[in-house]
């Protein structure tokens, strides 16, 4: 393989990984698989989350690719397998650092005052607007919507009664 076929296996990995989360944390984390997210949308003193196992199974299933790669080195598919599991693995370490680290402030703390960083928080924020796992808004976790925007679509479930949200979070 290439350099570029490389990188660009590797940024298409992140890149399916957004859409993927987005997905996950819509329809499993804020739907059937609400026990394990739950935790995380609710005030505590914890140091760790239920909703951390997400990250250990899906840490599981990129551990799986990487030795099913490295068992397999002859085979056309196991190369471009690597590849994969480590774009996902830095979608993963992008995630940690964008949301444990800089919105949750698990690993350090620093508030953006102006640029992207400060729009990730701001919709991350907005996120958790809303109380319980109906509605919302921004489950994604590297692109991060309007913040006014976002406000809107919570004022309309708000109104609509899809949603149950926090008073300051749309005033």
């Amino acid at each position: 393989m290439t350099a570029f076929e490389k990188l660009a296996i590797v940024v298409g990995a992140i890149a399916f990984m957004e859409v993927f989360a987005w997905t996950v944390h819509k329809y499993v984390m804020h739907g059937w698989g609400w026990g394990w997210h739950r935790d995380h949308h609710e005030p505590h003193d914890h140091a760790l989350e239920r909703n951390d196992l997400y990250a250990v199974v899906f840490g599981s299933f990129v551990s799986a690719m990487f030795v099913t790669a490295w068992l397999n080195p002859q085979a056309a598919w196991s190369e471009p397998l690597w590849w994969t599991a480590l774009g996902i693995t830095c979608y993963g370490l992008i995630y940690a650092f964008i949301h444990d680290g800089l919105v949750h402030q698990r690993f350090f703390r620093w508030v953006p005052k102006r640029g992207y960083a400060k729009r990730l928080v701001q919709a991350h924020k907005l996120h958790h607007a809303t109380i319980g796992k109906e509605g919302g808004v921004s489950f994604g976790f590297i692109l991060a919507p309007d913040p006014q925007r976002l406000k809107a679509e919570l004022k309309r479930q708000k109104a609509a009664g899809i949603a149950t949200v926090r008073p300051a979070a749309v005033d």
